[in-house]
C-alpha cells in the first residue's frame, strides 16, 4: 500500500499515511483540525541506466 506525505497550509503540521489508491485524501489536519492539507509531491529517486535497466539512488 503506498504511504502519502501530507502538509497543513495552516499549521504547518507534516504526516504521513499509508492510504489505499481508492480511498479519499486526507482534508482535516490531526494537529489543528483545519480543513487546508494537501498531498506532498516529491522526486523519485531514480536513475536510469542503459535501456531499461535503472538503480534506486540510496541516500
Amino acid at each position: 500500500m503506498p504511504i502519502y506525505h501530507y502538509r497543513c497550509k495552516k499549521c504547518g503540521y507534516d504526516f504521513t499515511k499509508e492510504q489505499s489508491f481508492s480511498d479519499d485524501p486526507i482534508k482535516v489536519c490531526p494537529q489543528c483540525g483545519a480543513e487546508q492539507v494537501h498531498k506532498v509531491y516529491a522526486a523519485v529517486p531514480i536513475t536510469f541506466k542503459g535501456s531499461g535497466f535503472y538503480r534506486i539512488r540510496q541516500p
